[in-house]
């Protein structure tokens, strides 16, 4: 089979397959596009994986992740805006120009969502310039409510786009993650708002699926499998003006504790199937 053109394996959805055997299986299936994620990239080199995808000719869509943004001392403060400067030299070095950003969840104790939001704008007020200046734009992305205490401050593409629009849009976009904004009635036009204003700059996809797992973190449908119509959102996206790579984003132990060959090739043709 040869994968459809569009089509993205996010390093996560196979975590089982090491780098070089996710290059040799992308290269069999004729899969172009990998989004890579941070712990396995730097556990292999950043600089030998950037050569190793360079070389099989695979273009990284985007690169996972950056983010948690939240804390309110100033040394974790320090710390997260350092490591995001890092993934950002990161991304340079694995040719994306997409940094995807977890904002992060309220600190401990915390209670104030409006407060954690804001220190989120404040440290885009930094990092926004630093990614831009180096070719690469960070993308926000809401997740799900259920993640908002722990992971992410940021529910929806409605705030994704009200922090966004504080920068220029080379600076600051958003990911569309359809496991994350399916059950929001107002997603829709808030991708419209984010594609007149150009700030889609990567969309994934992952399926939903119930019951959701014991700890619902690794609880990511496959292509199909579940509630959401794919297609429709893909309309949406498109219709928007994003005409860039999908990118499957699971997170699921079923998929992990099976061959990554097989869930890769399975995964290429949902995406064609189902999408």
């Amino acid at each position: 089979m040869t994968a459809d053109p569009r089509f993205s394996i996010n390093q996560m959805t196979v975590k089982q397959l090491d780098l070089p055997e996710l290059v040799k299986t992308c290269l069999e299936l004729g899969v172009q596009h990998v989004g890579t994620w941070r712990e396995p990239v730097q556990a292999y080199g950043v600089e030998a994986a950037a050569g190793l995808l360079r070389d099989a000719g695979l273009a990284v869509s985007t690169h996972c992740r950056g983010g948690f943004l939240t804390a309110i001392d100033a040394a974790g403060r320090k710390a997260a805006i350092d490591d995001n400067k890092r993934a950002v030299d990161e991304a340079v070095t694995l040719g994306t120009d997409v940094l995807v950003l977890v904002s992060g969840g309220l600190p401990a104790g915390s209670y104030d969502l409006h407060g954690a939001r804001e220190r989120i704008a404040d440290a885009l007020a930094e990092l926004g310039p630093y990614a831009a200046e180096h070719g690469v734009r960070l993308a926000i992305e809401p997740l799900h409510p259920m993640y908002a205490a722990d992971r992410c401050v940021v529910s929806t593409l409605g705030q994704a786009l009200d922090l966004a629009e504080r920068f220029p849009a080379q600076q600051v976009g958003v990911c569309v993650d359809t496991y994350h904004v399916w059950w929001d009635d107002q997603a829709p036009a808030q991708i419209a708002r984010a594609g007149a204003q150009g700030r889609i700059a990567t969309f994934q996809l992952a399926d939903w699926t119930t019951p959701l797992p014991e700890g619902v973190l690794n609880g990511r449908g496959q292509i199909g499998d579940g509630s959401i119509d794919l297609r429709q959102w893909r309309r949406y996206v498109e219709d928007a003006g994003y005409s860039g790579p999908i990118e499957v984003e699971l997170f699921n132990d079923g998929l992990w504790a099976r061959d990554g060959r097989e869930v890769l090739a399975e995964t290429a043709e949902r995406f064609t199937r189902h999408a």
